[in-house]
């Protein structure tokens, strides 16, 4: 039975890397992640409790218990349709490359480079975004755990909070450095902990909770507050942006697809199970909170901590310190998972030499067999992006938007051209036949809208202090990355012909058109020139 596990593993392995030579590359990562492990740095990094308690201020204002609990089921289904379509993709071509790499093989050769570069800059700047933001609220709930501690004594000044984010920040860095197989085996752990802690908080809140903090089933599900000035209906499409920011990243498993064991199955799955079961459970979590969370919404609102509150009034002071430091360890996980990913995502970029820094990213470290320059090159990048927490509240806070912004482009566009191209697609093993378009039209236009819908303030009347920054920081970054695209002589329009082959010899893919089709070596050659 052993002799035949091993050949069946020896099989699947050589099958993966085959793919990968198809697709242009040579296998350098160890595949170390299990089809489990795949899908637990998804749902890592979706980390169901801390990412709600992170947002929640963007629900609660937005209209109290019906947008937490209705809106987070309205934005669950459209977040589904959107993980169907990235899994299509992902299926037919399990590469780090992902999103950009779909986006050259499926467009029209007019266009295939520049929106390839596009692509590219929007998923480093979201996977970026989404690591501030989730390092960002580790650290907000690090002065929580300290203000509960304290019996909110403690007061978490900004530069304390900088501090204990840049902590962090490092911390990921050198957790990220280790070796492939340890990463890997974190995914499990982290798996067992949020499932365990979710289920324990949805049956032992409603529980605990005092009678003056229940709430009835109209003021939970049905009594509408808006406490933030905007229309009811654009306030209910605004707290979108807690279920969008949760339940967000799934392109993670993508980016460790060539760590990853029988690839082409375990990357579509980990993306629509991790979306299912982060959708389902987030649900009830966010029911449980509706019924418990009181009525006095104005007031939780403007506490450092919403959720924190909610515990409290609750469970107490010593059992909410208790359930805070799980909170806090589960985001602390989920930023590790995301600096994983992310580091992924730029070296596949900075493999087909369109970053700055090309040469100096593209490096493997002999000894862990990790990409040990990428992991810093990201931390560095989010730990200035942390930065803006010295503007105002509002521009740290719009960190969170522009991760769903960015990474919204980043998926749109592959979509599209997968449809519009003109080249064959042939899906990998998970297809949904028929219904491809329809989904693929529904999670683009969904896409659209709520990337223009995340731009605007989050109130109405607002100044340079209170404006939503997103707009700033992704256009000023989207503008930069196309004027170096055309930038005279040096620029990408001169040189950068999409995914680069970095093997002496690309295996043709008769069947797919996802293998790139012009002259691997020749592109090679052009790209070390600007490196």
């Amino acid at each position: 039975m052993a002799v035949k596990a091993e050949h069946h593993t020896t099989a699947i392995r050589q099958a993966d890397e085959a793919l990968l030579a198809e697709l242009g590359y040579k296998q350098e990562f160890k595949r170390e992640f299990t089809p489990l492990e795949v899908f637990g740095i998804a749902f890592s990094i979706i980390g169901l409790m801390p990412s709600i308690s992170s947002v929640l201020f963007y629900a609660i204002p937005n209209g109290g218990g019906p947008a937490m609990v209705w809106g987070w089921l309205v934005a669950s289904i459209f977040i589904f349709c959107v993980g169907l379509s990235l899994a299509e993709l992902g299926s037919a071509a399990p590469t780090s490359g992902g999103l950009y790499f779909w986006t050259y093989s499926l467009a029209s050769p007019w266009s295939r480079n520049f929106l390839s570069w596009i692509v590219g800059y929007s998923n480093t700047i979201a996977s970026v975004a989404a690591l501030a933001s989730i390092d960002w609220g580790a650290s907000v709930q690090v002065m929580a755990a300290i203000n509960i501690g304290t019996n909110g004594t403690f007061e978490a000044t900004t530069s304390r909070l900088f501090g204990i984010y840049a902590a962090i920040i490092i911390s990921h860095g050198v957790v990220c450095c280790f070796g492939t197989r340890v990463l890997a085996r974190l995914q499990t752990v982290y798996i067992v902990l949020n499932v365990l802690f979710c289920v324990a908080i949805i049956i032992a809140l409603p529980i605990a909770t005092p009678k003056e903090f229940r709430n009835t089933a109209k003021f939970a599900l049905w009594d509408f507050t808006n406490l933030n000035g905007w229309p009811n209906g654009f306030a209910f499409i605004y707290s979108f942006l807690a279920p969008l920011w949760t339940i967000c990243s799934f392109d993670s498993s993508v980016h460790i697809s060539e760590e990853a064991s029988n690839a082409a199955v375990a990357v579509p799955w980990a993306i629509v199970g991790a979306i299912g079961i982060a959708g389902l459970l987030g649900w009830a979590i966010n029911m449980a909170l509706a019924f418990c969370m009181g009525t006095d919404l104005e007031a939780l609102a403007n506490s450092d901590q919403p959720m924190a509150q909610i515990f409290r009034n609750s469970f107490g002071q010593k059992a909410t310190l208790g359930i805070w430091i799980l909170v806090v360890l589960i985001q602390y996980m989920m930023g590790s998972s995301m600096l994983l990913a992310a580091s992924r995502q730029t070296f596949a970029f900075s493999r087909d030499g369109a970053l700055p820094l090309s040469k100096w990213l593209y490096k493997m470290n002999s000894y862990t067999r990790t990409p040990v320059n990428v992991v810093w090159y990201d931390a560095l990048l989010a730990l200035a992006l942390g930065l803006l927490v010295f503007a105002s509240d509002q521009a740290i806070n719009a960190v969170f938007s522009m991760s769903v912004t960015a990474v919204y482009i980043a998926y749109a566009i592959p979509i599209v051209v997968r449809f519009t191209g003109g080249n064959k697609f042939q899906p990998g093993p998970f297809s949904l036949g028929r219904y491809s378009l329809p989904i693929a039209i529904i999670s683009v236009t969904f896409m659209l809208f709520l990337g223009i819908v995340f731009l605007f303030p989050e109130t109405p009347t607002t100044n340079a202090t209170e404006m939503n920054y997103s707009i700033v920081v992704i256009g000023g970054v989207l503008v930069l990355s196309v004027l170096w695209y055309y930038f005279p002589k040096y620029g990408g329009v001169h040189w950068f012909k999409g995914p680069i082959s970095n093997i002496d010899t690309v295996v043709e893919h008769s069947d797919s058109s996802v293998t790139p089709s012009n002259d691997e070596m020749d592109k090679k050659d052009s790209v070390e020139e600007v490196r």
